[in-house]
């Protein structure tokens, strides 16, 4: 199988994360790699920055990792996780401004055709008012 795209979820609620992860892999299937958080640390609404660092690590592809956020703390935190990449990661990871549930099954349905990141990331924005 040819690699794909990767997608993070990050939602400040773990449950959002979680559900939308299990509607994309009923949805697109496990051709993608996938992973999610949500949730502060101590417990409770919020994201975290470390927290979205592994969620890339485990949904790594040299395709690259397209993220989905749900409001503007996890985008922020997204975007500090994406700083805190290696140098030649860090060009590979793009945040996403999309829907959280739709744009990510679109972009995970986009990747399992293998389409680029870039690819990714458009076709989910497209889903965004402009």
């Amino acid at each position: 199988m040819t690699e794909t795209v990767g997608i993070v979820i990050v939602s400040h609620s773990p449950d959002v994360a979680r559900g939308t992860a299990d509607m994309v892999r009923q949805m697109v299937g496990e051709e993608i790699p996938l992973a999610w958080c949500g949730g502060a640390p101590g417990g409770g609404l919020g994201s975290s920055v470390e927290a979205i660092m592994a969620a890339i690590e485990q949904a790594w592809s040299e395709k690259g990792v397209a993220i989905m956020v749900d409001l503007g703390g996890a985008e922020t935190n997204s975007e500090m996780a994406i700083e805190m990449l290696p140098p030649e990661r860090q060009g590979r990871v793009v945040v996403c401004n999309a829907p959280i549930v739709e744009g990510a099954v679109i972009a995970a349905t986009e990747a399992s055709g293998g389409a680029s990141l870039e690819e990714v990331k458009r076709t989910a924005e497209e889903l965004s008012p402009s």
